[in-house]
């Protein structure tokens, strides 16, 4: 792989807001899917679905953020510049170092979380408050001996951000040592246009981050990495909006996190449809505010590919 990735390989900082925020008074009323997500024991593999109505389990500040008035970002401008490929850089080195630069904003998130309580000697998410790792209605499971299992939230956590921080240091899946036998141009080619869609059946001996080194199974396993991301955005929003990101006045630096997370989701089809349900109505919210731009929707990255095939 080439110099890029390696160049923007990082660790993970934190930031700090200090004011404080009085809690909302009316919640409002949201929908929340009714189905039950399994995970196994390496992310990458698509999860089941099972139907499981597991009750009314959000507290009662979960639903603040569905409504347009506790949503504002602390940034103004456009995501796509920080989303979309730059010329001349090859798609797998820049979706790795988006994955890299997503995993570092959520961790920022989750430490917020993670904090410690001098009182208690307990994080603020911990075994007797999130026995479960939910989402509203929606609670994630694990496969444990090849069962499903509902472990609490921080052992979901702290699972998944074993298995990033695996896969990013990865010698296979993130490869940091430059790509012999290919030509430069191979990855300008990519880079200006020519990288192989995401399912291309009829080119199968080309895929995303061939020529830096990338394997075949790179792109699906980016999908996989970005969707246990996501399901711990929903876990923070349902479970942990309230307390602590509205009471620090964080909220609207959890929202810029998410807002960016989803543009990068949607421009490169990381994360489905069906996946992002139980955060919907604050993503229509953010569409409709064009906070996720226009551009990340219907084809994203290959839609500008895609209509001048259709033209030609």
């Amino acid at each position: 792989m080439a110099t890029f990735f390696q160049s923007v390989r990082q660790g993970f900082g934190r930031g700090g807001n200090n004011k404080s925020n009085n809690p909302p008074k009316t919640p409002a009323q949201s929908s929340a899917p009714q189905h039950q997500a399994t995970m196994s024991n390496t992310p990458s593999i698509a999860s089941a679905l099972s139907v499981e109505n597991t009750g009314n389990n959000e507290s009662e500040g979960a639903k603040y953020f569905f409504q347009e008035k506790y949503a504002p970002l602390n940034v103004k401008g456009n995501f796509l510049t920080l989303c979309a490929c730059p010329k001349n850089v090859e798609l797998g080195e820049w979706l790795a170092h988006q994955i890299v630069e997503q995993y570092r904003l959520l961790q920022t998130m989750l430490q917020v979380i993670q904090e410690v309580n001098g009182n208690t000697g307990l994080p603020i998410c911990n075994e007797n408050t999130c026995p479960t790792m939910s989402a509203g209605r929606l609670t994630y499971t694990w496969l444990v001996d090849g069962r499903t299992a509902r472990i609490s939230a921080p052992k979901f956590i702290n699972r998944v951000e074993k298995w990033v921080v695996s896969k990013i240091y990865d010698p296979v899946m993130f490869p940091t040592e430059n790509v012999r036998g290919i030509p430069e141009t191979a990855s300008i080619k990519e880079a200006n246009g020519a990288s192989a869609a995401p399912s291309d059946p009829s080119n199968p001996d080309e895929w995303i981050g061939k020529s830096s080194g990338f394997p075949k199974t790179f792109y699906k396993d980016c999908q996989g990495i970005m969707k246990q991301m996501f399901r711990c955005y929903a876990h923070l929003y349902h479970a942990h909006w309230l307390n602590p990101f509205w009471h620090i006045n964080k909220h609207d630096v959890l929202n810029m996190c998410f807002v960016h997370f989803v543009t990068v989701s949607k421009y490169y089809g990381l994360v489905s449809d069906k996946e992002m349900e139980p955060m919907q109505p604050l993503i229509d919210m953010f569409i409709k505010q064009q906070r996720i731009p226009p551009e990340a929707l219907n084809g994203g990255h290959w839609a500008p590919a895609e209509a001048a095939t259709a033209t030609s």
